[in-house]
């Protein structure tokens, strides 16, 4: 007989809420981190849409900032150049929060 299928749907949740909860307290972390983030950066009162598709950028952004590594690469500044460029227009109402979560998202090839 196999362990595996003697195990009850209470014990796999019983096993699983340790892992839940350690996943649950670091989102939850990376959370209160990007926010932060955010409003050093004057943009913490930007929609959650538009944050959404900036995270990574700010992260690296902060992470660079720290001294965590250096990117001389043009596509990174470029893509950087982007993002303030269309949070400013954002900002600034020359263009809607559709435009600019579209004009700012990351296509998968």
């Amino acid at each position: 007989m196999n362990a595996a299928v003697n195990i009850s749907d209470q014990q796999v949740t019983a096993n699983m809420e340790p892992v839940l909860r350690k996943v649950l307290k670091e989102a939850e972390q990376e959370h209160q981190e990007l926010q932060q983030m955010f409003k050093l950066m004057g943009w913490g009162d930007l929609p959650d849409a538009l944050k959404i598709e900036i995270k990574d950028d700010v992260s690296a952004l902060v992470d660079e900032l720290q001294g965590q590594y250096s990117s001389c690469d043009p596509a990174v500044a470029r893509r950087r150049q982007r993002v303030v460029h269309w949070v400013d227009s954002y900002k600034d109402d020359l263009c809607s929060l559709q435009t600019a979560v579209e004009a700012l998202r990351v296509r998968s090839l």
